[in-house]
């Protein structure tokens, strides 16, 4: 394997938390939450080139990873539940009870995968479908922790 597949493993696992034997999803997302921090001290006209940003890289990313993985979406690859929490959080606070409740809400949605993200994960093929629902994932629950921060406040 050459140093740039190495890369690309080490990237596409989410520094290897991916490859935890149990909940690899749920690892990966709390190395997101890393990220978060620092999107949350980007300014507000950054946020959105930032994401592109982050979701076209993971596409790439987790398409190479696949292809030198050998299978399709192996759970290894947790670059989508990075983009994806990056998603939820953008643009809040990076405080305890956003974190907690935008870290529940996600993973819940990624884990059930209600419609349109089941969908996407079907329909879309390589590193687009790998990250796809995990946007979708991301988007529905930024809009519900929004709904209930302003609900709750």
């Amino acid at each position: 394997m050459s140093f740039t597949d190495k890369c690309v493993i080490f990237l596409a696992t989410g520094f290897y938390s991916g490859k935890a034997p149990f909940v690899p999803g749920t690892f990966g997302t709390v190395v997101g939450l890393i990220f978060c921090f620092f999107l949350s001290k980007v300014g507000t006209a950054m946020i959105i080139p930032c994401l592109l940003l982050v979701i076209f890289l993971s596409i790439l990313i987790a398409h190479k990873a696949e292809s030198l993985l050998g299978s399709k979406d192996p759970g290894e690859i947790v670059i989508d539940e990075i983009t994806g929490i990056l998603i939820t959080m953008a643009g809040l606070p990076f405080t305890t009870v956003n974190v907690i409740a935008g870290f529940i809400l996600f993973r819940v949605l990624d884990i059930v995968k209600p419609f349109p993200i089941r969908f996407l994960e079907q329909k879309i093929p390589g590193g687009a479908g790998i990250v796809m629902d995990d946007v979708a994932a991301g988007i529905m629950a930024g809009i519900l922790l929004r709904i209930s921060l302003y609900c709750l406040s």
